[in-house]
């Protein structure tokens, strides 16, 4: 027999004691108690009328809607607070009704917690302790449960739609409300304290931009800004820890995609609200109870790959799924989206490292460094601050890749002006460095604003260079810096000559030489030798050395040629670490040195 026929039952056989004479129902209380207070009383009215109602059902776990429930319960408990003699006003007999519709169609206690709008996350930490969040802060409330079995009721009745599970053999579990709220559940013997609940609330309706920029995330413009990131189809990681607001910022951003692309989203829990037309949503599968069935992410972005995707957006990537989707990124689907945990953009690039080699292949860290860096265009770091407001702090460039090193760059930094109020102030501003990728926004026919957000302006001398590869300097932008950078500059002062650092460039070809440390130091002495003739000077002069090396390990190699230079009396010298722009120049060994004139 469903809940609904109990409870009908229950109401005829309540109508027909009421029309004769019925012995009251056994009561805990039937008067209030003057030491215990209004709430004790209230406390045991409900639980009294919980038994009462519950007492039609074999379990908590129904879905009956409340709209079918709804009289029937009413009718219960009027009768019962009419048997006992139950002393309540009308408001307390309308909370008391609501509770117990609550119970049998809703989640319990935390119901009405779920409908404030001012709650943005609840959290159930066994049956006595109940907090919510609000405006970044947590809030310790007066809702309790009745003991750890009423908890795991409301567990229950949140997954069973879901054909998930929670037992000691599985004591946790993700899972989520219908209207698209995140809940994590974790019980014994994981947890000490009893059953725990956690409830991400998301917005019935999702939020805008105009929501964020009210809230001070970020400012209108630098939405904008990433609105022609999306519409120019970069990659974007959202990156941020717990609670930072990460997946509230990519349904934002996801927002900005034109409306006639086809998006296939994944996820652990479907928490994302696009609004496009074309828009296919998949879900992760737990394992059944014989441990047989499971569908991970890493399958179904594999899968995701099949279906003809414009894009490709992955709520959160945790694990070996994120080989996946660089893949996804470098093999034609531009324009993908996911989010990650991560202290700071650079961190999400560890973390993304790290998430690549749990997909269980023995790549090379190099492989790994150079699949991300070609895949990933921008990192938008979103952060919780102390006042509990969530703001963009970084947008980061990732522009290429050397000595197995991935190279980044801020865009727009997050400058904090002071505290006002307990409130953090400030503004994300633009760090003065011109972004790489900003041809791709002309390729792409998006128009920016005059001004382009603050960002500085071409460089007639130095303009925008492709990024075709985003690796290492090309052969026109070698030819394109300053030449002394490369070959180093002489000056007398003092009767002496100062040589700064002299490269392994060719002076016919102006190219840097091939080979390994021995060529190239070979052909630094060359131009080293022949700057110190120019300013009358030489090689027998040089009383004092600084040599740079990429490589610390190659000293060896370089010191055999240099002692064939200098073979009788070295000059003291010392090794110093090479700037970056020798590096990406593909130096492996730059000299410099102070001799006489």
């Amino acid at each position: 027999m469903s809940l609904l026929q109990r409870i009908e039952k229950v109401h005829q056989e309540a109508g027909a004691g009421a029309a004769g004479s019925t012995a009251p129902v056994q009561t805990p209380s039937a008067t209030p108690s003057l030491t215990s207070g209004r709430d004790a009383y209230l406390s045991s009215v409900r639980l009294h009328l919980l038994d009462g109602v519950i007492a039609a059902s074999d379990t908590l776990v129904d879905q009956t809607g409340e709209t079918d429930v709804h009289p029937k319960v009413e009718a219960i408990v009027d009768q019962i607070l009419f048997q006992n003699r139950f002393t309540i006003n009308r408001d307390e007999r309308r909370r008391l009704i609501e509770d117990v519709i609550a119970e049998i169609t809703g989640f319990g206690p935390i119901e009405p917690l779920l409908h404030d709008e001012t709650v943005t996350e609840v959290m159930v930490n066994g049956p006595s302790q109940v907090y919510v969040e609000r405006k970044g802060k947590l809030v310790l409330t007066d809702v309790t449960f009745r003991n750890d079995e009423h908890v795991r009721h409301i567990i229950d009745r949140i997954i069973a739609p879901m054909g998930r599970r929670i037992d000691e053999s599985s004591p946790r579990v993700d899972a989520r409300l219908p209207d698209g709220s995140r809940v994590n559940a974790i019980i014994a013997p994981l947890s000490l304290t009893g059953p725990v609940i956690t409830v991400r609330k998301f917005s019935t309706n999702p939020y805008t931009v105009a929501d964020l920029v009210r809230f001070g995330s970020a400012t209108a413009e630098m939405f904008e800004f990433l609105r022609a990131c999306v519409e120019a189809r970069l990659n974007i990681f959202v990156s941020g820890g717990t609670g930072s607001g990460k997946t509230t910022f990519l349904n934002v951003l996801s927002s900005f995609i034109p409306n006639d692309e086809r998006i296939v989203t994944v996820e652990d829990a479907a928490e994302l609200q696009l609004r496009q037309e074309h828009v296919v949503t998949l879900e992760s599968r737990p394992a059944n109870l014989e441990g047989q069935g499971e569908v991970p992410i890493r399958l179904l972005v594999a899968n995701a790959l099949h279906m003809r995707p414009d894009r490709i957006i992955v709520g959160e990537c945790r694990g070996g799924e994120a080989l996946d989707m660089l893949q996804a990124m470098n093999s034609g689907h531009d324009g993908s989206l996911s989010t990650g945990h991560a202290n700071t953009p650079k961190d999400m690039l560890s973390r993304i490292e790290t998430m690549v080699l749990m997909a269980g292949y023995e790549l090379p860290l190099r492989s790994i460094r150079e699949q991300i860096a070609s895949a990933v265009d921008l990192i938008v770091h979103t952060a919780r601050l102390k006042d509990g407001s969530r703001k963009v702090v970084n947008i980061t460039e990732i522009y290429g890749i050397e000595e197995d090193e991935i190279l980044f760059q801020d865009i727009f930094a997050f400058e904090q002006t002071g505290v006002s109020d307990d409130r953090v102030e400030g503004v994300l501003k633009p760090t003065g460095i011109r972004p790489t990728f900003m041809p791709k926004f002309k390729d792409s026919f998006v128009e920016l604003p005059p001004g382009e957000f603050g960002i500085p302006p071409e460089d007639p001398l130095r303009p925008d260079r492709s990024r075709t590869g985003k690796s290492r300097f090309t052969r026109g932008e070698l030819q394109s810096l300053d030449p002394s950078l490369l070959r180093g500059r002489a000056i007398r002062a003092g009767g002496m000559v100062y040589v700064s650092s002299v490269g392994p460039v060719d002076p016919v070809t102006e190219k840097v030489v091939g080979g390994g440390i021995k060529e190239q130091s070979s052909q630094c002495l060359r131009n080293l030798k022949a700057m110190l003739e120019a300013e009358g000077s030489s090689l027998d002069k040089v009383v004092w050395a600084n040599w740079s090396l990429r490589d610390p390990t190659e000293f060896n190699a370089f010191n055999k040629e240099w002692v064939r230079w200098f073979p009788v009396d070295a000059p003291i010298g010392q090794e110093t670490l090479m700037p970056p722009l020798q590096r990406r120049a593909g130096f492996r060994v730059s000299i410099g040195v102070i001799a006489q004139a």
